[in-house]
């Protein structure tokens, strides 16, 4: 069991020494942690070293002896709960996500992207493949005329002509499904 720790202990941490340093340490550590951690802190072993960091940095200035300096290390180290305490509240807890506890039933933005590209592909089916091409290039990748022709080998005015078909035929199509089924038939 370590010796009590005297004024002379102080007065030699005072002046810098680092056995009486490490024996304040090793006398005050334990009750200060053991505070810290019933308190719930997250990391009381952190907060511990803070502690005697404010400690040893004001020894100059503390009043009362080794109770003063006792009573000083208890008070910095009810602030840092305190602090621990309040920065806790302002931080959301983190939640781990599990996908297996995951019951949303919306669909992802991917399954919402490949519903509306089968959706096209079955309007694109009535059109050939040079329409198909076209409006793909136009529509799709946003591109101009000029640059659609380029890639397609055809001239401007081409191209043109194959998007007005394109989109005659789609506006047909569309046109049909809106027509109910028992009206068609009459």
């Amino acid at each position: 069991m370590p010796a009590p720790l005297t004024e002379q202990t102080l007065r030699d941490a005072r002046a810098r020494k680092p056995a009486a340093l490490r024996e304040i340490y090793d006398d005050f550590a334990p009750g200060i942690l053991g505070y810290l951690r019933s308190k719930g802190c997250d990391d009381p072993e952190a907060l511990t070293q803070e502690v005697f960091l404010t400690l040893f940095s004001k020894l100059d200035t503390l009043k009362g002896g080794l109770r003063g300096a006792r009573t000083f290390a208890f008070s910095v180290a009810h602030a840092r709960m305190v602090d621990d305490v309040r920065r806790r509240e302002r931080e959301p807890v983190m939640a781990v996500f599990d996908p297996e506890l995951d019951r949303r039933e919306a669909e992802s933005a991917e399954e919402s992207v490949l519903g509306a590209v089968a959706g096209a592909e079955h309007l694109l089916e009535g059109l050939t493949q040079q329409q198909q091409e076209v409006l793909l290039l136009r529509v799709v990748a946003d591109l101009s005329i000029e640059e659609s022709a380029k890639i397609m080998g055809r001239s401007a005015g081409a191209v043109k002509q194959l998007q007005r078909r394109a989109l005659g035929v789609l506006k047909n199509q569309l046109e049909r499904k809106e027509v109910p089924d028992n009206e068609r038939a009459s």
